[in-house]
């Protein structure tokens, strides 16, 4: 048996084991359970589902999507977020160690070989990146929320992949290829300036100089979507006010270093060691993820007079921007509503009228950019050159 198949197997059940943990975060962690503990259970008996009847695919196959003992229906939810998870982790494989669509410039005799080079590192940061967007997808597309969790965890991966990868790759094949962010000098101060500033704005958050928006969100007794006249517009001005200092700070650091002798001194020697490229690369991404959701919510909110997209849409692209930077990350955003239109054609074609989130859609952006990452990478520095 080839070795590349051995491979493509182990990833198979691989995935799909994860595929059953994703299971456990949409079902536990918008309703604030513990993922670890109790053990799994039936939602209907409360019986412990035991380890021969908890195998990813083949226990629902063989129990015939019915709970063992109360005969309760299990939904397909669960085969389905198991498959799709593991033909995720093959198809990244297949695209990135065997036809070799997405290039790595990792020299190696085989695929395997690639993925032993420092190519488990590109992989590792692809799967993390995908696994919780489908996984915030599916919690998205059940109560039209995205759990910042999930996010978070997304975007520290992210960080630290962009970070310590130049000591497991080449920087010069991390840079050439782009495997994951690296920060210009002129990204990296902004970047530094935009943390700055955010920092400043969470202290006065913390301190209520400025206040949160929407906090009657809570409020079950008044819901916000049920008030024609709530004022969505001043509400979303409190954003406004929160991301003052962090615009404020990111154009103010730029315009010192150019105006200064930083731009030529040890700033752009420090912000260019390998490492904090990476760091501050990742960042920028995440800012930028963030930046052209949070444009549109406030831009959106203020023109219709009401509530334009989640905040959950705003770190959901935040974290993916921590993985594929920013420059992937906006075409990502461009692309989105396009598969928002072809969702609105199905609806008009078959008639239905559920309406779902836009996580889903952003979530599909952003594999379709990683997917053709190549593609765009070529087309930007033809674009650069034309120019």
């Amino acid at each position: 048996m080839p070795l590349e198949l051995i491979c493509l197997i182990f990833v198979f059940a691989y995935g799909s084991c994860i595929g059953s943990f994703l299971n456990v975060v949409i079902y536990r962690m918008p309703r604030d359970k513990s993922l670890t503990t109790p053990p799994s259970t039936c939602p209907a008996c409360d019986r412990r589902i035991r380890f021969y009847d908890n195998i990813p695919l083949v226990s629902w196959l063989l129990l015939g999507a019915k709970c063992r003992y109360c005969k309760t229906r299990i939904s397909p939810r669960y085969f389905v977020i198991e498959l799709l998870t593991a033909l995720i982790f093959v198809a990244v494989f297949v695209l990135y160690f065997i036809v070799e669509y997405r290039r790595l410039g990792i020299e190696a005799d085989t695929g395997v070989g690639m993925f032993l080079a420092g190519g488990w590192l590109v992989y590792l940061n692809a799967v993390v990146l995908l696994a919780g967007l489908l996984a915030a997808s599916a919690i998205d597309l059940e109560l039209w929320v995205i759990p910042l969790q999930v996010c978070w965890f997304i975007t520290v991966v992210g960080l630290i992949t962009a970070s310590v990868g130049v000591y497991v790759i080449d920087p010069a094949v991390v840079w050439t290829y782009k495997l994951w962010p690296s920060a210009s000098t002129r990204t990296a101060v902004m970047t530094l300036g935009a943390a700055a500033g955010l920092i400043i704005s969470l202290v006065l958050l913390w301190a209520g100089v400025i206040k949160r928006s929407y906090q009657s969100e809570s409020d079950q007794k008044s819901p916000r979507q049920d008030r024609p006249d709530y004022p969505h517009r001043l509400e979303v001005l409190k954003e406004v006010l929160f991301l003052l200092p962090i615009i404020l700070c990111s154009t103010g650091a730029l315009w010192l270093t150019q105006h200064s002798s930083l731009a030529g001194g040890w700033w752009t020697k420090f912000s260019q060691v390998p490492a904090i490229a990476g760091f501050l690369g990742s960042l920028s991404g995440y800012f930028a993820g963030c930046a052209v959701v949070w444009a549109t919510r406030i831009l959106g909110t203020l023109g219709f007079g009401k509530e334009a997209m989640g905040m959950g849409d705003v770190h959901l692209m935040g974290a993916a921007g921590a993985v594929i930077g920013p420059v992937f990350v906006v075409i990502a955003f461009f692309i989105a509503p396009f598969f928002g239109l072809i969702w609105a054609g199905f609806q008009m074609l078959f008639k239905k009228t559920r309406q779902i989130p836009y996580g889903p859609f952003l979530s599909l952006a952003v594999f379709t950019v990683m997917i053709f990452h190549d593609w765009f990478r070529d087309y930007i520095a033809g674009l650069y050159l034309y120019y």
